[in-house]
């Protein structure tokens, strides 16, 4: 089996991609040259691929990199290139709350590339052919090697002491470790759930405080937690994304931890019990997740090359 992955340098592409025997994968990305929205540039890269995993996504809004542009134009572009392409499956990582109007862009876009995943695979089978075969995951926070969970929080305690709750009432996180999720898209690559669209939470249920603890102690630092209500997070998170590479937490986070990452938004069934998420978030996690310890930097800075 031959796998094109879009987003394939990203974070969960990169652990995607390290599942297979590496002629076996067509990693597609900006930085290789692939636009998720340029359709002939997709259908030269996917001919020769059975399947399509969609991990392609953004945070945070830069210049030409929209949300529309990139979650719904790149979805329907990755859509067209795998028909023409001749690809059988799809297998879109979205987010568990992406939902309709809800006020944010970035749920919405997601919604509605989710959307055009349904509309591609039911289409094609209700008019007499098999159809575009699809999956989609709706997963929640995703933590690993080279994330923004643990690579943030560590930063964050070795730069200044404190942390900050998203809001005076924190809600709670199902964070999941990136080799549980990419079990669960190696399943659906390779035939798992078809035309199904399934909920992904981790194993353990916490506040992020209590992550953000759990951390400071494996690293040795003290840490100390303040509630401070949503508006203010979001003044943070857009001062961030105006002055950083990688914002310290961007708009569209905010919006997520304001909300709890615990439950699909609309329902969405699990996945099968075999293939469940397992691994809960402990010391030896993070430890394996944990990048070279320092704080922030002038080098996170947008304006430093």
């Amino acid at each position: 089996m031959k796998i094109a992955i879009t987003g394939g340098t990203g974070f969960v592409g990169r652990h995607l991609a390290e599942r297979f025997d590496p002629d076996d994968v067509v990693v597609d990305s900006r930085r290789t040259g692939v636009d998720v929205d340029d359709v002939d540039a997709l259908t030269k890269a996917f001919n020769g691929c059975d399947v399509v995993a969609h991990c392609a996504g953004i945070n945070r809004e830069i210049g030409a990199q929209t949300y529309d542009r990139v979650h719904v134009q790149g979805t329907r572009a990755v859509i067209e290139a795998a028909e023409r392409a001749g690809v059988k499956k799809i297998v879109m990582l979205s987010f568990l709350r992406a939902r309709p109007a809800c006020g944010s862009a970035y749920h919405e876009s997601k919604w509605a590339a989710e959307e055009l995943i349904r509309a591609a695979g039911h289409d094609g089978a209700g008019q007499g052919g098999a159809g575009l075969d699809f999956t989609i995951l709706k997963a929640g926070m995703i933590y690993g090697r080279g994330d923004h969970l643990i690579d943030h929080l560590s930063h964050t305690v070795f730069t200044l002491p404190l942390f900050a709750t998203v809001g005076l009432r924190e809600k709670p996180i199902r964070p999941i470790p990136v080799g549980d999720l990419i079990d669960i898209l190696y399943a659906a690559s390779t035939g798992r759930m078809p035309r199904e669209t399934v909920a992904v939470t981790g194993a353990e249920e916490l506040m992020l405080s209590d992550a953000a603890r759990r951390l400071a102690r494996v690293v040795g630092r003290r840490l100390w937690v303040i509630p401070l209500p949503v508006w203010v997070l979001y003044v943070i998170a857009q001062l961030t994304e105006w002055t950083m590479k990688v914002p310290l937490i961007a708009k569209a986070q905010v919006r997520m931890l304001a909300e709890g990452v615990v439950d699909a938004a609309p329902p969405a069934p699990g996945v099968p019990a075999d293939l469940a998420p397992h691994t809960r978030f402990t010391d030896e996690q993070i430890r394996l997740a944990l990048p070279e310890p320092g704080g922030f930097g002038l080098r996170d800075l947008l304006f430093r090359r």
